[in-house]
């Protein structure tokens, strides 16, 4: 079944919520969500009972071309991101194929971007809850954050800030993120996965 263009995409950035867990990498779906809501100028507020901050705006050039965009931050923490967002899901009646979780992935090298449509959830909590909400059927926009090294374990890896080496490139990688939600949105997976999959 095909989505009308006119449909709403809804753009969820994973991550936990509150200052301690800000730099993490775990957190780098709330940055590229944050440049988002930046780019349209917008701000994020409490969505009513939904337990998230929302942004509502436009992406891509004026006029027809351009998209409706909910931007959304889970405040749920990550392993219970599917509740909010399939929430938000239904009050705005967006088609699970225009939903986009942007989140980190461990088995991809720092800053390497791959975009999917469906898919399993690679052990990664956010998209298992997002999975078990509303099904696998949604884009994925995948930043790659490595592996541990050594014998460190992944939580606590992925609960670390970034690096002083990654904080020094992170803004950059950060931006193509954004760059790639924004292409996924108005032109496609296909040419979206083309500029982007590294």
């Amino acid at each position: 079944m095909t989505t009308p263009a006119s449909a709403p995409w809804l753009i969820a950035g994973l991550g936990n919520p509150g200052p301690e867990y800000a730099m993490n990498r775990h957190n780098v779906g709330f940055m590229v969500a944050d440049l988002l809501a930046e780019r349209i100028g917008g701000k994020f507020k409490r969505a009513g009972k939904a337990q998230a901050q929302v942004v509502e705006g436009r992406i891509g050039p004026a006029g027809p071309a351009s998209r409706r965009v909910i931007l959304v931050k889970p405040l749920s923490f990550m392993n219970l991101s599917g509740g909010p967002v399939n929430a938000l899901r239904d009050f705005y009646k967006v088609p699970v194929g225009n939903i986009v979780a942007v989140h980190d992935e461990l088995d991809i090298d720092y800053g390497t971007l791959r975009l999917k449509l469906g898919g399993g959830d690679n052990g990664h909590n956010g998209l298992k809850s997002m999975t078990k909400a509303m099904g696998p059927d949604y884009h994925r926009v995948r930043f790659g954050i490595g592996r541990p090294p050594g014998r460190m374990q992944v939580a606590d890896f992925v609960l670390k800030d970034f690096s002083s080496a990654e904080r020094k490139e992170l803004d950059y990688f950060v931006d193509r993120a954004a760059d790639a939600v924004e292409c996924l949105v108005t032109e496609g997976l296909e040419r979206a996965q083309g500029a982007y999959n590294s």
